[in-house]
């Protein structure tokens, strides 16, 4: 009697980038077989990218994982048509995306390329080639001008007020579209202000950390009273990969936030202290596009998905701290 093949292989797209780093490590401990695509674009330092996927593979290598790394850009229909059909993918995590507030404003073509077009395709891909469920990064960005606090995804109002939000609340609406259309699970997360090991240079913390290592003023926008509900990785992906196994009758939004928003001049101060040093600010302006307050209810994926924040700042920031000094090999 032959035994029945237990299908495991997960795609992750942007699994160079921050979170598809962290997300792909964790499916691979789990055993998953992971194929990565990425474009290792040059949005931010290349290197990074670089490095963290070199990591998955000696990870992978060293304990006998299986992962497969293509450079594959999703704006490409015949490579990512290419990757589904040479698979057969259980799951599917999207995570590649153009990302970026301010950049939105310079290469706005980037954002409908990417974020639109390259989107459509990896839902095409998904419908035509019966991939059981597709996950994929929304942004606590959609939210947008909204005035009602916490942010809750019952929400019948959203305000983007950049683009890149703008095309975030477009993959959502897609998404739902599709799912209702030809049957598909899939379901978005809305990522609040991610930090941690292998962060992004162009986010607060890295930006922060650098400034200070530098010997630079440290810029603060809105004087620092902007409210972030700053998120640690860690966190974030047990809920990616607890929404990975939530079964859904149909398209669900859940918020992924720690559901504590601190000022971003506190936060820059908690790293201050962490490192022992003096605090060197240059408050500046509100920037366009900047939202006040971002702030999660997350009584939903609580509920459901059984998330749970587990790291408060403080350890976050000392994770971040060890992690950067030891990357860049500061003693």
């Amino acid at each position: 009697m032959s035994q029945k093949i237990i299908n495991k292989k997960i795609l992750v797209t942007g699994s160079a980038g921050f979170i598809g780093y962290h997300l792909t490590k964790t499916l691979l401990r789990k055993n998953y077989e992971v194929v990565g695509i990425d474009n290792l674009n040059s949005y931010y330092d290349k290197k990074l990218k670089i490095d963290r996927n070199n990591e998955l593979l000696n990870y992978s290598k060293k304990y006998k994982k299986k992962f497969s790394f293509f450079l594959i850009d999703i704006k490409n229909k015949k490579e990512v048509y290419k990757i589904f059909k040479t698979y057969n993918f259980l799951k599917v995590f999207h995570l590649a995306a153009q990302p970026g507030v301010r950049y939105s404003f310079i290469k706005p073509h980037k954002y409908i390329e990417t974020n639109i077009l390259g989107f459509f395709n990896i839902l095409e891909n998904c419908k035509n080639h019966d991939v059981k469920k597709l996950i994929f990064a929304s942004s606590s960005s959609v939210y947008g001008a909204t005035k009602k606090i916490p942010y809750n995804e019952n929400f019948s109002e959203t305000s983007p007020i950049q683009l890149y939000a703008a095309t975030k609340l477009s993959n959502e609406i897609m998404a739902s579209t599709y799912s209702k259309l030809f049957k598909l699970q899939i379901i978005g997360l809305r990522f609040f202000t991610v930090y941690g090991p292998w962060g992004r240079p162009d986010m607060a913390m890295f930006k922060f950390m650098e400034s200070i290592i530098n010997n630079k003023e440290l810029v603060l926008y809105n004087k620092g009273e902007h409210f972030r509900d700053f998120t640690y990785i860690d966190d974030i992906i047990d809920g990616i990969v607890k929404a990975g196994n939530y079964f859904s009758k149909e398209f669900e939004i859940f918020n992924l936030g720690n559901g504590k928003p601190i000022k971003t001049l506190k936060f820059a101060l908690q790293l201050v202290k962490t490192l022992n040093v003096k605090p060197n600010f240059k408050f500046i302006k509100k920037q366009k596009g900047d939202m006040d307050k971002t702030y999660a209810d997350v009584k939903k994926a609580k509920r459901l998905l059984k998330y749970k924040n587990k790291v408060n700042i403080e350890k976050g920031i000392i994770n971040f701290v060890n992690w950067y000094k030891n990357y860049k090999k500061i003693i």
